[in-house]
């Protein structure tokens, strides 16, 4: 075991990076203990509570952190039963959320208790892709195109390439391939299985490029070219898709409007034309809806998704008509990079909160994918419903929100 004091002072001399400090103790917790005492002192804090987990240091350095101090505790409650009709969940499932933000998994709840009262939301999975977008650079215009027309002549042989790398990634397609003068933007499209699939087709983009580069004149300046599009939110991800594009939708008795959300269905439709159509048109919003974000994010957070795609699950449109007095009412999201196995699902409390809906490990995704479709719905339902009554405010204050 190393001199604790005097490792600490070796790191605040610079002769130990702080990544190095597992070569200088006995076990990953000791180097996280000591690269915090560090940050203590440099801080002049103390971080009590940084210091609580109970989740496997070691295994995490591994894959899913570098220089650990300690962990950081969301709260997680539980939301439920949400009752759904998909092609991969069938039945009731409590799920849970990690937020901080007071009256978010009440109105949750609320929407919850609608959908049970209108029979059930029905939710699909339409579409499932990962992508990886290059950027190529040419001689020119001209070159720029010679390049396209390879790529799209010798799909089969970049395919072969790509695969040989993954058992369980398929190259789909490549499109569109972008020209923007020198620079060529080839879209490759894959499908990755359970797991969430950016490392696996990174991999096996590179190894296609390889082949490019072998015979053609391109050169590769950048694995991601920005069109992917990965962690932003863009119009090409709301048009043509990325990870799970999912849709959950109900038909609402005019009854069960009234009595659980306290409005009625033609309420909620002027609330969401005039919000979440108009409104974000004139705002140039890409995102046609009150709060995807909220749900994909207490979910992605609580079951170890990346919290960088929370972004691309806030794109979605919500759709509400009146239907001879009732109320249809639908979410749309083409952007929800998840996954039940791999990355951060490893993490111990993720695997749990995975386990809560029983979709942890392969097989689980599809079933995953249909019930955040189902929670985003519920969300989003709550929400329009509270708009349209004016009680928002009203809630917040009463849970406590300030």
């Amino acid at each position: 075991m190393a001199d604790e004091k005097e490792l600490i002072n070796k790191i605040a001399d610079g002769q130990v990076k702080l990544h190095q400090v597992e070569k200088f103790t006995d076990d990953v917790d000791e180097a996280v203990t000591i690269r915090r005492k560090f940050v203590e002192k440099v801080s002049n804090t103390e971080l009590k509570h940084i210091s609580k987990y109970s989740l496997s240091m070691e295994e995490a350095l591994k894959r899913n952190i570098e220089n650990p101090i300690g962990t950081v505790q969301i709260p997680v409650g539980i939301a439920g039963p949400l009752a759904i009709h998909g092609e991969h969940a069938e039945g009731e499932y409590y799920v849970p959320i990690a937020t901080s933000e007071g009256a978010l998994i009440a109105s949750i709840n609320r929407g919850f208790s609608a959908i049970r009262a209108g029979g059930g939301a029905t939710a699909r999975i339409i579409d499932d892709k990962m992508t990886r977008a290059p950027v190529i650079k040419t001689s020119s215009v001209s070159e720029s195109l010679k390049i396209k027309t390879w790529i799209q002549t010798n799909f089969s042989k970049l395919k072969e390439a790509a695969e040989s790398t993954t058992r369980h990634g398929k190259l789909v397609k490549i499109d569109p391939v972008v020209v923007v003068g020198k620079y060529v933007y080839p879209r490759f499209v894959y499908t990755t299985g359970d797991s969430m699939g950016m490392n696996m087709v990174t991999i096996a983009t590179e190894t296609a490029l390889n082949v490019l580069m072998e015979e053609t004149s391109g050169h590769v300046i950048s694995l991601s070219g920005n069109v992917d599009v990965d962690k932003k939110p863009a119009a090409m991800n709301l048009i043509e898709g990325r990870g799970k594009t999912i849709s959950a939708e109900i038909s609402l008795p005019r009854e069960v409007v009234a009595k659980t959300l306290k409005t009625t269905p033609e309420a909620i439709v002027e609330v969401n034309t005039a919000k979440n159509f108009v409104g974000s048109a004139i705002s140039g919003s890409m995102g046609f809806n009150a709060h995807y974000a909220n749900m994909i994010g207490g979910i992605f957070l609580a079951t170890g998704q990346d919290e960088a795609h929370i972004v691309e699950g806030s794109l979605g449109i919500t759709v509400a008509e009146e239907n001879d007095g009732n109320l249809y009412f639908s979410v749309t999201l083409p952007d929800v990079p998840v996954a039940t196995f791999g990355g951060g699902t490893r993490l111990e409390t993720a695997r749990e909160c995975l386990e809560i809906m029983g979709v942890y490990g392969s097989g689980g995704v599809g079933k995953f994918a249909e019930i955040v479709a189902g929670t985003v719905l519920a969300g989003e339902l709550s929400l329009m419903g509270a708009l349209s009554a004016g009680h928002l405010a009203r809630a917040h204050k009463d849970l406590g929100r300030g």
